[in-house]
């Protein structure tokens, strides 16, 4: 199942190609989260809906709460269902849905694996079409991103992510997130094993990805995003100092109770 977060999507949602997808991909449903919106995306997301009822469903929040909270939602929804590989997409398409396809065979191949994110890297024979300002801005992001998960991570905001459903990726989707525009990176945290750096997912180079024009992501928005990095960072750092104080016992994983936790003031 594909979970697909929208917020005021109705100009820039392409219907016919999440219809197209469902008809060809028998086996993969959708599950369109409506956040509030109060542009008429719940009458499109109804009609989606209602054209493809056995493969398209819709949750609709009462009110607006951010990208993090809507993925997290309808990524519960999913695997409450049972869905055996879970994912999230974004609604622009900027990663077009013929990726799904290599990110579920990629996991399939690999049983070890509990994730696979797409990474939009560059390379020779791929399209791969970003505004210059937004990819420097987003390689800043990424870095700090890495240091404050320690781990070579190269592009953790990609909106194209499949899970396998275990109890390490149910447990990660249990609590809110506390960041709104990085959720993605505190994902990655929540999935890092409790007892070192390791972690089960891994980066997959699209061939294709591009920016679609109407995104609601604005120049303050990355301000807040490396302050929600920087909160991320102290937390992690934390926890490695709390397990070489008390090597007899594990801290607690991002998914546990918070509320002790240093976090950066706003």
């Amino acid at each position: 199942m594909l979970v697909v977060p929208c917020f005021n999507e109705r100009a820039r949602l392409d219907a016919d190609a999440f219809v197209r997808f469902v008809r060809g991909e028998p086996d993969v449903s959708l599950l369109f989260v409506d956040d509030g919106s109060t542009d008429g995306t719940d009458a499109l997301l109804a009609a989606l809906r209602d054209a493809e009822p056995g493969s398209i469903s819709v949750v609709r929040l009462e009110r607006n709460s951010g990208k993090a909270e809507a993925v997290r939602r309808g990524m519960l929804r999913a695997f409450e269902e049972g869905a055996a590989y879970a994912g999230y997409w974004d609604a622009d398409l900027a990663t077009p849905l013929d990726a799904f396809t290599e990110l579920r065979e990629a996991l399939e191949r690999d049983e070890t694996l509990v994730g696979i994110i797409g990474s939009r890297v560059r390379l020779l024979g791929r399209t791969i079409e970003r505004h210059a300002v937004r990819h420097y801005v987003g390689r800043v992001l990424a870095t700090v991103a890495s240091l404050a998960l320690d781990l070579p991570v190269y592009d953790t905001q990609c909106g194209a992510k499949l899970f396998r459903r275990t109890p390490a990726t149910v447990a990660a989707f249990a609590q809110p997130f506390r960041g709104r525009w990085t959720f993605d990176v505190e994902l990655l945290a929540r999935l890092k094993s409790p007892k070192g750096g390791a972690i089960a997912v891994e980066e997959h180079p699209l061939r294709a990805w591009r920016d679609i024009g109407g995104s609601k992501i604005r120049v303050g928005d990355g301000l807040v995003a490396v302050h929600e990095l920087l909160a991320l960072w102290a937390r992690e750092r934390w926890r490695l100092l709390s397990r070489r104080a008390r090597p007899g016992r594990v801290a607690p994983s991002s998914v546990e109770d918070e509320a002790t936790w240093p976090s950066l003031k706003k």
